[in-house]
């Protein structure tokens, strides 16, 4: 079930709630009980449940790093200028 963010435009209260996609948007703030409270855009999260999602699973064969994880860890700093950070 998604976690939806709201914020209220009435007394700045945060809240997050937990509802199915099909249910109605919360209105009323639990803080103030004014009807201000707007549904934020938030950054999506998800949890691997259950049975076969263990850590282990994307490790390398004896436990160490990642091929992806040693090559950023391998990669040359910053030239200076040729990226977007600078």
């Amino acid at each position: 079930m998604p976690t939806y963010e709201y914020v209220c435009k009435d007394c700045g209260h945060h809240l997050s709630a937990e509802q199915r996609m099909s249910d109605v948007r919360l209105t009323d703030c639990p803080a103030c009980g004014k009807p201000g409270l707007e549904r934020q855009l938030s950054a999506g999260a998800f949890a691997l449940k259950g049975s076969g999602w263990y850590e282990t699973d994307f490790k390398g064969s004896k436990g160490g790093a990642t091929k992806s994880e040693a090559a950023s860890s391998a990669a040359p700093a910053c030239p200076g200028g040729s990226c977007a950070c600078h």
